[in-house]
C-alpha cells in the first residue's frame, strides 16, 4: 500500500533494469492511462482524490498491480520492474478450442511471441519458424523454393495451419498460404504437435500451427518495420488501426516483399534463390455489442509472382522450351470470422471460405490450379460440475480443380460434416483428464471417427506431467502436396487408388520450472512421442530412379523421437531459449525397414540474448543445426552425396531501442556461409540440359551413359534440403505508436 498526493504520479517501468517502451500505465476505474517513452518513463497529471489500483502491462510481460490511496501530497515517483512471463502463464486456445490457461491445459501447447520472432527477423513465418525446436520449414524444389513445414519428421501435408482458429491454409496452399502473413499483425503463435484430428479432422496428423493475429481494440495506432538484406531484399510491414464511431475497431496490416536480383554464386546457371514481388493485404475488425459478447471479421488478399530459373530467363520464355524458368502467379483471398450467439448459453459460430488461384508453369509443362475451401462450425462449451464439455458440428466444403489428368478422373468437390464431443473432467486438485471424439463422413471415403485422451497431473505448482494419446487420419491431394510430381523429368506413377492415411499416436510431456532467490527463472520441457501409420502414401524414389511411385503402404510406418526445450531468464539481462530432437522415421515393407527421404535423426535451436543496458542494446544469437538426411539420388552412377552432411544456419542481430517510438535493428545472417552445394559437385541435375534434349535411353527406359552424360542422368532440381542463399547484411527500421 503507497499513499501519495493529488497532481501527479510519475517514474520508470524496466524490465532486467532496461527501460521498457510502451508499458502501458493505468488508474483502474478512470481513463488516466498512459504509456511509457523510449526511456521507460512514464507520468500521469491531476490525479482526483481516492482509492484506486495502479496497473502496469506490457506485451509479453507479467502485469504488475499496486494499491494506492491519493490524499494531499503533491508528487511521487514510483518504479516498477516487469518480469516476461515466458508463454507459460499465458491463455491458449488450440489444444482444445476454448481459451484456457496454459500450464492448465491438459494438451502441451507451445507459444511464441513476436519478441521471439523479432529476435531472426524474415519475410514470412514460414522462414521465421527455422528457430522453433522440431519445426523444420522444408524447401522442396532448387528452381522455385516451394516449402512446406515439417514438425517432428513429418512431411508438410500433416501439418494443419490455421488463423485465428480457421483451417484455411491446405492443400494447394500449403505451398504458398505461409507467405505474405505480416509479422507485425501477429500476437502469438501456437504449436501443437501431434495429432488432433478429434478436434480440426483432416490433415491435423502430425501437429497444428496456429497464427493468432491482434485485437484491433489492444493494437497500435501505427506500426511499421522494414529491413532490406545485402542480397538487395526489400520487406515492409505497415499497420494502423481505427475506429468506425462506437461500433466498431479495425485493423489493417500490409506486408510487400521484393526480390528482383538474379544471382548463381554455385554457377550452374540457375538461380540460387527464387526472384518474388508479393503483397498481402489483412483486414480485421472487432463490433461491439451490448453484451461484450465476440462478433469479429478478416478478410485478405495476396498475391505473388514468383520465377526461378536459367539466369537469362525472362517472361517472354515462360511455358516455352527455349530458356528454362518456373513461374508461378498466385490469386488467394480469405475471409474468416467468428460470432458469438446471443443466448445464455456459451455458443460460438465461425467460419472462413478461401479462393486460391494458381497459374504455374515448369518449364514447358503448365499446371493450373484452382481450390476453394468453406468452412463453418458451431461450439457449445459448457459446465457441469467437474465435467467441462465442448460439443461441436461442423462442415467442410473442399473445391479443387487443375489440368492434370489425374484431376479429369476425380470428383471436383468433396463435403465433409462433421459433429464431435469433449470432455475435461477435473478429477482432483492436481488431476484432470480429457476424452474426446470426432465424426466425419467423407463422400468418397465413408465414415471416419477419431478418438483422443489426455491426462495432466500438476503435483506442485513447478512441475506438469501430460499424456496424449489419439488418432489421425488425411486425405491425400497428390499434385498440391508432392511438388516432385511436377516437377523435373521423372515420370510419376500411380500404381492404385490412394486411400486416406490413417495413424496412432501417443507422447508423454514433462514441464519442470526452477525460481532462484535473486530472480533467475528456468524452464526444462522434454517430450516423447510415437506415431504409427496403418497407411501412408510415400513417395517412391528407389525402386526406378527415372519414377516417382505412389501407392498405398504394405506395411506400415513408424515416427518416434524424443525433444528438449530449455528456457532461461536471468537477473544480468541474458536469456536462453535452447531445444534439441531426436526422432527416428521409417517405413516397413515386405520386413525392410527404410528411412524416411529428407528427415534428419537428430536437430537443434537455440536463440541467446543479452541486454547491456547502458547502450541501450540487445544482442541475439540464434540458429539451428540439423543432422544427416537421406536424398533423392537419380542412380546408382549419380555423383552427388547420398546423406546431407551436418549443417546449421547461425544468425546475429543487433538492436538499438534508445529513441523514442524507434528501434534500429542490423546484423548478419548465414554466418558460416553455408549453402547445400558444399562438398557437391552441383546440385540440380543436368542444368546445363534442363529440358533433356541430348538425354539418351536405352530400349527399356532408363536412361544411357554417354560422353555428355556421364552418370546417366535427367534434369532434376528436387535434390534439396535447405536454402541455398549464402551469408548476407541486413538491416531494419521498427516505428510503433500507441
Amino acid at each position: 500500500m503507497v499513499t501519495f498526493g493529488q497532481t501527479t504520479l510519475k517514474g520508470k517501468v524496466t524490465s532486467l533494469g532496461m527501460p521498457l517502451e510502451h508499458a502501458n500505465v493505468a488508474l483502474s476505474k478512470t481513463n488516466l492511462r498512459v504509456p511509457t517513452d523510449s526511456l521507460g518513463n512514464y507520468r500521469i497529471n491531476s490525479i482526483p482524490k481516492g482509492n484506486y489500483e495502479i496497473v502496469v502491462s506490457h506485451s509479453g510481460f507479467r502485469s504488475v498491480r499496486e494499491k494506492v490511496i491519493v490524499t494531499d501530497t503533491t508528487e511521487i515517483i514510483l518504479d516498477f520492474d516487469l518480469k516476461e512471463n515466458n508463454s507459460l502463464d499465458e491463455v491458449v486456445v488450440t489444444g482444445t478450442l476454448k481459451a484456457v490457461n496454459r500450464l492448465e491445459s491438459p494438451v502441451p501447447v507451445e507459444v511464441y511471441k513476436p519478441t521471439f520472432f523479432k529476435k531472426n527477423p524474415t519475410p514470412t513465418i514460414f522462414e521465421a519458424l527455422q528457430n522453433v525446436n522440431g519445426v523444420r520449414p522444408q524447401l522442396n524444389c532448387n528452381v522455385c523454393n516451394t516449402g512446406d513445414i515439417h514438425i517432428n519428421g513429418l512431411e508438410g501435408p500433416y501439418t494443419l495451419v490455421l488463423i485465428d482458429g480457421m483451417p484455411i491454409v491446405s492443400g494447394l496452399s500449403t505451398v504458398y498460404g505461409l507467405s505474405g502473413i505480416p509479422n507485425s499483425l501477429l500476437e502469438r503463435v501456437e504449436i501443437v504437435k501431434g495429432p488432433a484430428s478429434s478436434l480440426y479432422g483432416s490433415e491435423a496428423v502430425g501437429g497444428l500451427i496456429n497464427i493468432i493475429t491482434k485485437n484491433p481494440k489492444s493494437s497500435p495506432s501505427f506500426f511499421a518495420d522494414t529491413f532490406v538484406s545485402g542480397w538487395g531484399e526489400v520487406n515492409a510491414d505497415l499497420g494502423f488501426k481505427a475506429n468506425a464511431g462506437k461500433t466498431a475497431s479495425v485493423l489493417t496490416g500490409i506486408n510487400y516483399f521484393n526480390y528482383s536480383n538474379p544471382i548463381d554464386n554455385n554457377n550452374d546457371n540457375f538461380t540460387d534463390v527464387t526472384l518474388q514481388d508479393r503483397i498481402s493485404i489483412f483486414q480485421k475488425w472487432n463490433f461491439n455489442r451490448k453484451s461484450n459478447k465476440l462478433f469479429s471479421m478478416a478478410g485478405r488478399y495476396f498475391y505473388e509472382d514468383r520465377w526461378g530459373g536459367e539466369m537469362q530467363w525472362e517472361k517472354k520464355y515462360r511455358g516455352g522450351d527455349e530458356v528454362y524458368g518456373e513461374s508461378i502467379y498466385t490469386k488467394r483471398w480469405e475471409l474468416l470470422g467468428a460470432y458469438e450467439l446471443p443466448v445464455s448459453e456459451k455458443m460460438l459460430f465461425s467460419f472462413s471460405y478461401t479462393d486460391h488461384d494458381q497459374n504455374s508453369v515448369y518449364g514447358k509443362i503448365p499446371f493450373l490450379a484452382q481450390q476453394k475451401i468453406g468452412f463453418s462450425q458451431l461450439t457449445w462449451d459448457k459446465k457441469i460440475n467437474r465435467h467441462d464439455f465442448l460439443f461441436g458440428t461442423a462442415v467442410r466444403y473442399q473445391f479443387y480443380n487443375d489440368n492434370t489428368t489425374v484431376a479429369a478422373q476425380t470428383d471436383d468437390e468433396t463435403w465433409i460434416p462433421s459433429l464431435f464431443v469433449q470432455d475435461e473432467i477435473r478429477l482432483a486438485e492436481k488431476h484432470t483428464t480429457l476424452l474426446g471424439i470426432r465424426y466425419d463422413y467423407n463422400n468418397d471415403h465413408g465414415s471416419i471417427v477419431t478418438p483422443r485422451l489426455a491426462y495432466k497431473w500438476a503435483p506442485d505448482d513447478s512441475s506438469i506431467l501430460r499424456f496424449n494419446a489419439g488418432t489421425g487420419f488425411r486425405v491425400v491431394n497428390l499434385f498440391t502436396e508432392e511438388h516432385a510430381a511436377l516437377t523435373g523429368s521423372r515420370k510419376v506413377i500411380i500404381l492404385e487408388d490412394l486411400k486416406p492415411e490413417r495413424s496412432y499416436n501417443m507422447n508423454i510431456n514433462y514441464l519442470k520450472k526452477f525460481y532462484s532467490k535473486d530472480g533467475d527463472y528456468l524452464a526444462l520441457e522434454t517430450s516423447a512421442w510415437y506415431t504409427h501409420f496403418t497407411n501412408s502414401i510415400i513417395p517412391d524414389y528407389d525402386t526406378n530412379p527415372d519414377q516417382i511411385i505412389y501407392k498405398n503402404l504394405d506395411g506400415y510406418a513408424v515416427t518416434k523421437g524424443i525433444s528438449v526445450n530449455l528456457d532461461a531468464v536471468f537477473r544480468n539481462g541474458l536469456k536462453l531459449i535452447v531445444g534439441a530432437t531426436l526422432m527416428d522415421v521409417a517405413k516397413t515393407e515386405n520386413d525392410v525397414k527404410t528411412r524416411q527421404m529428407l528427415t534428419e535423426k537428430f536437430s537443434g535451436t537455440w536463440a541467446v540474448s543479452y541486454r547491456l543496458k547502458k547502450w541501450f542494446l540487445d544482442i541475439d544469437y540464434t540458429g539451428n543445426l540439423y543432422g544427416p538426411m537421406r536424398l533423392p539420388l537419380l542412380g546408382d552412377l549419380d555423383p552427388r552425396q547420398e546423406y546431407s552432411p551436418t549443417w546449421s544456419i547461425q544468425n546475429i542481430q543487433f538492436t538499438f531501442n534508445k529513441l523514442k517510438n524507434f528501434e534500429l535493428y542490423g546484423g548478419i545472417k548465414n554466418l558460416l556461409n553455408w549453402t547445400p552445394n558444399k562438398g557437391n559437385p552441383f546440385i540440380i541435375a543436368r542444368a546445363n540440359d534442363p529440358f533433356d534434349e541430348n538425354v539418351q535411353y536405352n530400349p527399356d527406359g532408363s536412361v544411357m551413359v554417354t560422353p555428355d552424360n556421364p552418370y546417366a542422368l535427367t534434369f532434376d532440381p528436387g535434390y534439396v534440403y535447405g536454402p541455398n542463399q549464402g551469408i548476407r547484411g541486413f538491416f531494419g527500421i521498427r516505428y510503433t505508436l500507441k
